[in-house]
């Protein structure tokens, strides 16, 4: 069953029978608790409580024609078990409320009015209203420190191969932003920016170790141990919420390579124009587990900030064409510096 705002009694029915909300609570309002892209996400307000209920469906929920797997919602729900074991990372996400396997739905503590982090990409270099506070960089860098440090091994963990979800990544952050016809037309997005893209799309030696990251992202051949990452470390996944920030959607987690996570943070501080203070500060903050590599931490940030610039996954930007150019040629030079 697929649920939708237009139809609460169906979701009220569901929620009494799973247990989630008692048989007597009325359903006051359903609502859309922000953008995101991958689920269906519903803010339930009853006569007694506030949930979040997360549906995953066969689709990404912004872009209904790319297909995706439904059993990101039982990985999600995993995460959410998994971390909790950190008191720390527990406090630092919503609570885990529910579960439906069948149905792909996850039901979640609501953290109240809050918003994420997008905003920090429509300011200007430096201004303050636009700049991460060293409270907030000091909470977000602790999560994925202490994630990446704690659940740490040297097999990854089968029941978090997320295959799927990774596969559908991968061709979006590896594949489809460097193929020179893939009929996405960038200049509806800023005249100029194919043409601009047009340089990346046909460089061959950036290409051929594009595809050497792709192998390490999908594959279990990663040198070293493998930490749990949240997948999708950026502000889209930051809330801003009156008891400080949180975390959220980890539906792309899996056992692999810290410096992935830490390339994504890194690539959208970058686009979002902030200071390098406060990227200086990530670096120093952040507790790289044993055997860290620099090199590929720079190849992350490199390939996140070219897909989000040439690639479908587009952010609400207000960076100029030339600020893409030269932020382009600096994201290819830490992919191609960093190779072996």
């Amino acid at each position: 069953m697929q649920f939708n705002a237009n139809q609460p009694q169906d979701l009220q029915v569901y929620l009494a029978r799973n247990g989630w909300i008692s048989t007597d609570e009325i359903l006051l309002s359903l609502t859309k608790p922000g953008e995101g892209n991958m689920n269906f996400t519903l803010r339930v307000r009853t006569n007694a409580r506030s949930l979040i209920v997360k549906q995953a469906r066969p689709y990404v929920e912004k872009y209904p024609s790319i297909a995706a797997p439904v059993e990101r919602a039982v990985i999600e729900g995993q995460f959410y078990r998994r971390i909790a074991r950190n008191p720390t990372l527990r406090a630092a996400m919503p609570e885990l409320l529910g579960a439906d396997s069948d149905e792909a739905v996850l039901v979640l503590e609501d953290l109240g009015e809050s918003s994420d982090y997008t905003y920090l990409y429509q300011g200007s270099a430096g201004h303050p209203d636009h700049t991460l506070s060293p409270d907030e960089l000091q909470e977000l860098v602790r999560f994925i420190s202490l994630l990446h440090n704690q659940f740490r091994t040297a097999l990854p963990d089968p029941a978090f191969a997320n295959q799927a979800m990774r596969t559908l990544n991968a061709e979006h952050l590896f594949n489809y932003p460097f193929l020179v016809d893939n009929g996405f037309d960038l200049d509806t997005v800023q005249p100029g920016l194919q043409a601009l893209a047009l340089t990346y799309k046909q460089d061959i030696a950036l290409k051929r170790i594009v595809a050497r990251l792709a192998d390490q992202y999908t594959s279990n051949n990663h040198a070293g141990l493998y930490s749990l990452l949240h997948g999708d470390y950026y502000p889209g996944s930051w809330l801003r919420t009156q008891a400080g920030t949180r975390v959220i959607d980890p539906e792309f987690c899996f056992y692999g390579p810290p410096e992935f996570d830490l390339g994504v943070m890194l690539a959208h501080l970058h686009m979002a124009r902030q200071p390098e203070t406060v990227l200086a500060q990530v670096m120093q903050l952040y507790d790289r587990p044993d055997g860290f590599s620099e090199n590929l931490l720079r190849q992350f940030t490199g390939v996140e900030i070219m897909r989000r610039l040439i690639g479908l996954a587009q952010l609400p930007l207000s960076l100029s064409l030339a600020e893409k150019e030269t932020l382009l040629a600096h994201a290819a030079q830490l992919v191609v510096s960093a190779a072996d």
